[in-house]
C-alpha cells in the first residue's frame, strides 16, 4: 500500500541526509526516483545535504503540477518507482494535495522532507498541509543541538548573529553562513524565547539565565 510519508524536523538534523540515503539503498535495488526540491542551499535543481552530498533533482516552482509532471513523465514513457521532495515547507499547500494524489491515484510512495515551523515559529503552509494530510509523520532522531547543549526544537533567522523575527517567510540561507549574511542557527525553546544565539550569548557578561540574587 503506497504512503505519503512527511519526515521532520529542524533545521540541520539530516533531513536531506536521509532523503538521498533512501535514494541510495532504493536505486540499488533497481527503483527509480523522481526527485523534488525547492531552494536548495546548492541552487536550482538539487538536492543536498551539508554532509557534501549532492544529487540533480526537478526544482519545484510554485507553478508546477507535482502530479501533472509524474503523469507526463509516463506518458513519454519514462520510469518512475516512487517519489522524493526535499524542503517540502517551501511548497505550495495545492502541492501537497497534488502528491497526495500521486500516492492515491498513481499508487506511488511519497517521501517528503522539510521543516515544520520558520523562524517565527508559525507552520509553513506546506508543512501545514502535510501534517494534515500525510499517511505517516515522524520527527528525525538525529537531535539538532542549541548552543547550550540542549535538544534544539527552533529555527531562528539571524543578521550578523543576532535573532531577527520579522520580514519575509521564506528567505534562503544556511546555518553556516558569516557574520553580517542573513544566516539561520537552531535553537532550544528557551533560547528563542530570549532570543539569545551563539554570538549574543558569547558577548553578554553573563549568562542570560543566571537569575538575579538578593542579598539576605
Amino acid at each position: 500500500m503506497s504512503e505519503l510519508a512527511f519526515f521532520s524536523g529542524t533545521m540541520d538534523c539530516g533531513k536531506s541526509t536521509l532523503a538521498l540515503q533512501i535514494e541510495h539503498n532504493r536505486s540499488a535495488r533497481g527503483l527509480q526516483a523522481l526527485i523534488f526540491t525547492r531552494d536548495d542551499r546548492a541552487g536550482e535543481g538539487k538536492l543536498s545535504s551539508r554532509l557534501g552530498l549532492v544529487t540533480d533533482a526537478v526544482e519545484a516552482e510554485a507553478d508546477l503540477d507535482l502530479y501533472g509532471y509524474v503523469v507526463r513523465r509516463f506518458s513519454q514513457g519514462g520510469r518512475v518507482d516512487y517519489v522524493i521532495v526535499d524542503e517540502a515547507q517551501f511548497l505550495l499547500p495545492a502541492q501537497i494535495d497534488q502528491l497526495a494524489r500521486i500516492v492515491d491515484d498513481l499508487d506511488l510512495d511519497v517521501f517528503a522532507f522539510g521543516i515544520t515551523t520558520d523562524f517565527r515559529t508559525k507552520l509553513f503552509p506546506g508543512s501545514q498541509r502535510l501534517i494534515e494530510l500525510a499517511d505517516r509523520v515522524e520527527t528525525l532522531q538525529v537531535e539538532a543541538l542549541c548552543w547550550c547543549g540542549a535538544r534544539a526544537t527552533h529555527n531562528a533567522r539571524t543578521v550578523g548573529g543576532v535573532m531577527v523575527v520579522e520580514g519575509e517567510q521564506v528567505v534562503v540561507g544556511d546555518v553556516s553562513n558569516g557574520a553580517g549574511e542573513i544566516g539561520y542557527e537552531v535553537l532550544c525553546r528557551r533560547h528563542h524565547r530570549k532570543r539569545t544565539t551563539r554570538a549574543t550569548a558569547g558577548a553578554g557578561a553573563l549568562s542570560p539565565d543566571v537569575l538575579p540574587v538578593t542579598p539576605a
